[in-house]
């Protein structure tokens, strides 16, 4: 990939990839759409995902030059991720920032989540929680397709964030000017070309630079 500086770029794209960003997803269906028989399948049975995804891991690293990076975004990514992973995927993230380039990120509620079901009153608020929070199973896929489903999809969550947690990592991979974002709030206008005011709703956002 023609490595450039000023770059906007977005992991964990899934089916938003607007031209002008460097899109990236780590689905293996992106992968597959490389090779021939992969390609037939991603086609017949695959998410349509746009020609401008590549595939890419933020936490094996992308084909991106660090420092080249004008702004970062990603979307409901840092929660499919171990913790670890997740940590590294960050310091990933700040590698790949310019001096001054800005990173935004939105991620499910946790303390939203929790505060939520201690609220509840009748019925099945543990369920209720589960369910949003993406977390257990209510039932075990079977057969091929559920392996498919289960080794090609990346639904369910393995680590839930809140605000103090997820701004100490991020002061950790060494960002700074951590705050509490909302969509559409940042002084980067372009960032309005890659959010989803869907995706914010009752979910935590955060804006930071790195120094």
């Amino acid at each position: 990939m023609k490595q450039a500086n000023d770059l906007h770029l977005q992991y964990g794209c899934g089916l938003s990839a607007p031209e002008g960003w460097v899109n990236f997803d780590a689905s293996p269906w992106v992968a597959l759409r490389r090779i021939p028989l992969g390609g037939w399948l991603a086609r017949r049975r695959g998410p349509a995902f746009p020609k401008n995804v590549r595939y890419g891991d933020v936490v094996r690293g992308l084909p991106v030059a660090d420092g080249s990076c004008r702004a970062i975004y990603c979307s409901h990514v840092l929660e499919h991720l171990a913790m670890a992973d997740a940590q590294e995927a960050l310091a990933n993230t700040f590698r790949y920032l310019q001096p001054g380039g800005v990173f935004r990120l939105v991620v499910p509620d946790l303390q939203r989540l929790a505060r939520d079901y201690l609220a509840a009153g009748d019925g099945d608020p543990a369920g209720t929680f589960m369910d949003r929070a993406a977390l257990g199973m209510r039932s075990r896929p079977r057969g091929l397709s559920g392996f498919l489903r289960a080794w090609l999809g990346h639904s369910r969550h393995r680590w839930m964030w809140d605000f103090a947690s997820l701004s100490e990592e991020l002061r950790r991979a060494g960002f700074e000017g951590i705050r509490r974002a909302s969509c559409g709030d940042s002084a980067l206008a372009r960032f309005g070309e890659v959010e989803d005011p869907d995706r914010w709703e009752e979910c935590l956002g955060l804006e930071c630079r790195r120094p």
